[in-house]
């Protein structure tokens, strides 16, 4: 005859089960550090931007952008929204108001709305090699963004951080058109350096092939401060 296990025994080999299932499922490191969100934090960048009107047509300007997380709520999918609004300063003393944009974290990814336009810059954890379709909410369809390198990086306060760089574009075929997209973000810091260049050449064909540039902009964002307030 099998005898009964007591329920102190019982009680114990069920302490003893739990304990093992909870070895068995580690905590996952998705690593959102990489763009911290948190009401008042912000972000200085000193910006170049090069607008093309046309051949030998050309406007450079120097100035800075500051984003700061203003504020927070929580939308239709019970998803905390952060607001960040970006002010334009051409001395960094002296704001005005450019726009307000908005990130949240879902599904293991970072969703960037700017203008009702929404990016998806960054995923979670940020692997080298990791590709994803970083215009999954877009109507376009796809346009797949890499993380090609994982680096140190001194920052302008001389302090050192791991950043990973997200390669969004990549093309130059030297004849109709340049495209040449990147972002980088900093481990407890957060996006540290944005460049865009979208240029068209002139394709007439006393110019093809040339790279006389028609139409297009140029603009490279490099962080200078961060912090909370």
């Amino acid at each position: 005859m099998i005898k009964s296990l007591s329920p102190y025994l019982f009680a114990l080999m069920v302490l003893f089960s739990a304990c093992d299932q909870e070895k068995e499922t580690p905590i996952l490191n998705l690593e959102q550090d990489y763009q911290p969100l948190g009401i008042g934090l912000f972000w200085i960048y000193a910006v170049e931007e090069t607008i093309y009107f046309g051949e030998n047509d050309s406007e450079f300007s120097e100035f800075f952008y500051r984003d700061r997380v203003r504020s927070s709520y929580l939308n239709a999918e019970n998803e905390v929204t952060y607001i960040v609004e970006r002010a334009k300063s051409p001395d960094g003393l002296n704001w005005n108001l450019e726009l307000e944009y908005t990130m949240i974290f879902r599904d293991r990814s970072l969703l960037r709305t700017v203008q009702n336009s929404t990016l998806v810059p960054l995923v979670f954890a940020p692997d080298l090699g990791r590709v994803w379709n970083g215009k999954a909410y877009q109507a376009e369809g796809e346009d797949e963004f890499e993380i090609d390198l994982v680096e140190s990086i001194t920052l302008t306060s001389n302090e050192q951080v791991t950043a990973v760089r997200v390669n969004q574009e990549d093309l130059d075929d030297q004849i109709t058109i340049r495209d040449i997209r990147f972002e980088t973000f900093g481990k407890g810091v957060g996006l540290i350096e944005k460049y865009d260049e979208v240029l068209t050449y002139c394709s007439r064909n006393d110019c093809l092939g040339q790279q006389l540039i028609s139409s297009g902009i140029k603009i490279h964002l490099k962080l200078v401060e961060y912090g909370s307030n």
